[in-house]
């Protein structure tokens, strides 16, 4: 399942996370805060229940899930979504989707670290 992940990851580095907040929509003095939020992600599994478990300062958020199968979050920026989180070899990738939009969260161990990267899917509307 996703014993690999299992653990408790603490942010080093992040790269175009305001830009990315801003194609979310997130404010200004939201944006700020995030930015000076050093997280800390715990990751456990029980059976075939994972949870994460994100913590800052500012605020807590936990997901618990099975792989494959959709539940609903509301996001460290309370957005409402519907995920899903599959894994494809050793990366975990989780599909949000709210208001016609999906972003794209992957997570992957590499040498000894978590790597997180997260992409943001705009929709089409006609004018």
């Amino acid at each position: 399942m996703v014993e690999q992940f299992s653990g408790t990851w603490k942010l080093i580095s992040s790269e175009n996370f305001d830009e990315y907040m801003k194609e979310l929509g997130v404010g200004f003095a939201q944006r700020k805060l995030a930015s000076l939020a050093k997280p800390t992600m715990i990751i456990t599994t029980d059976k075939d229940v994972a949870t994460i478990r994100t913590e800052t300062v500012f605020k807590v958020a936990e997901i618990s899930f099975k792989l494959d199968q959709e539940f609903e979050e509301i996001t460290m920026d309370n957005r409402r979504a519907k995920s899903i989180i599959t894994r494809e070899n050793d990366t975990l990738i989780q599909v949000q989707k709210w208001n016609g939009n999906e972003t794209i969260i992957k997570r992957k161990i590499a040498d000894g670290t978590m790597v997180l990267v997260s992409f943001f899917h705009f929709i089409h509307t006609s004018m």
